[in-house]
Formats: C-alpha cells, sequence, structure tokens
C-alpha cells in the first residue's frame, strides 16, 4: 500500500501470527480515520481478516461485526470480510453455509459478501455442500428483480461479484449447477442476462464443458 492491491501474503501471515487484542485495534481505524490508500486501512484489512481466525476458533460472536464490515464504503475491507469468513469455513463450511443463508436476505453488500465467501474452490469439494451454496446463489441472483435502484454502489458490488460466483460454482458440481444456470437465462432482466454473459466467459467454464458453454452463449444472445 498504496496501490490497487495490498499484500495479501503479509495479511495472511499477520492472521495466523496475531491475536485477538491486535484485531480489535487495528480495527479501530474506521472509514472515517484511514481513508482508501493508507497504511491504516492496511491495518485494518489485517484485523477484519483476523476476525476470521477468531470465528473460526470458536468465538463466532465477531460474526455480527464481519456482518457490519460487509457495508465497509471501502472495497478492500469488503474483500478481507471474504477471506475472513472463507477462513472459518475451511473448518466450519456447514455452518458458513448456514450464517451465509442470513447474510442472502440482507443488503447488496452482505449478499455479495456471501457469495464471494461460498464461491471459493478450496471449500467446495462435497457436493451436498455445493448444492446448497446454488441454493444461495440462485436466491441472490434471483432477488436482483426486486431491487429497483440499480445505479446503488452495493448493487454495483453485488453485480460485479455474481460475475464470476455462478462459473465458480458450477465447476464444483455440473450437474445442478448447469441445471439451475440454464433456468436464470430464461428470466428477463437485462443485469441477470449480464451477471449470465459474465460468468459464460471465464475459462473454467470453457475447461469443464466447452460445447455446453458455447451452446449457452448462443441461447443468450
Amino acid at each position: 500500500m498504496p496501490g490497487p492491491r495490498a499484500n495479501l501474503e503479509l495479511m495472511q501471515a499477520v492472521e495466523e501470527v496475531g491475536e485477538e487484542s491486535q484485531f480489535l485495534h487495528w480495527l479501530s481505524f474506521t472509514s472515517e480515520i484511514a481513508q482508501v490508500n493508507t497504511p491504516q486501512e492496511f491495518l485494518a484489512c489485517c484485523g477484519t481478516v483476523g476476525l476470521g481466525k477468531l470465528v473460526k476458533d470458536g468465538k463466532t460472536e465477531y460474526l455480527k461485526q464481519l456482518r457490519l464490515l460487509a457495508s465497509d464504503p471501502r472495497w478492500r475491507i469488503r474483500e478481507a470480510v471474504a477471506m475472513a469468513l472463507q477462513i472459518y469455513g475451511e473448518q466450519h463450511m456447514e455452518e458458513l453455509i448456514t450464517e451465509m443463508e442470513n447474510w442472502a436476505k440482507g443488503n447488496n453488500y452482505e449478499k455479495r459478501a456471501a457469495a464471494a465467501a461460498l464461491c471459493e474452490p478450496k471449500l467446495l469439494n462435497q457436493k451436498e455442500q455445493v448444492s446448497k451454496v446454488l441454493q444461495i446463489l440462485e436466491t441472490i441472483t434471483c432477488s436482483i428483480m426486486e431491487i429497483a435502484d440499480r445505479k446503488d454502489e452495493g448493487f454495483l458490488a453485488l453485480k460485479k461479484g455474481l460475475a464470476y460466483c455462478w462459473s465458480v460454482a458450477i465447476v464444483a458440481f455440473p450437474d445442478e449447477g448447469k441445471q439451475r444456470f440454464e433456468k436464470l437465462m430464461t428470466y428477463d432482466d437485462k443485469d441477470i442476462k449480464w451477471i449470465m454473459k459474465e460468468n459464460l466467459k471465464k475459462d473454467r467454464l470453457k475447461k469443464m464443458d466447452q460445447e455446453w458453454t458455447e451452446l449457452m452463449k448462443q441461447k443468450i444472445k
């Protein structure tokens, strides 16, 4: 920092060796104190990711704080929330899924955090769990049709996140993933169609099933 990318390796190292008191101190660097592209923002990111370690170790009360941070005006903090949730999910995937089912009913930023947290390849290795993730993705995507303000920053963040999340989940469970994806393609909503098109551009889908991917591209034109 400053720059477009934070040092993710350092952030991960801090999460591994840091302690609760340090994480909470760094979280005192709120958006009013630590603006974008400052060293203090990086410390706030470290504190946010550190909450994932605390939640993983049983201090699930910090999930409430992570949910609040999911709507932070700083995009790096919102990314750190997804990272924290993934740390939790590495050992507690069922619990993460249950929590994200609630976030999926929240505001646009919370929906985006839920989708981003769950759509991580290393977490999607059990079909029953991937099926639940696909259901959450479908719920979030369908909720777009009820959103009136399509220029809202939270909506734009959600839309951008969904532009890749579906491809990750489909690769993890192609049979059900394709079925749900094809269902969404029938909806007459310009932003849902855009999300579908963006996912079809991802190389992971082409590698999984190029014929199906090309067929979907033709259908959605």
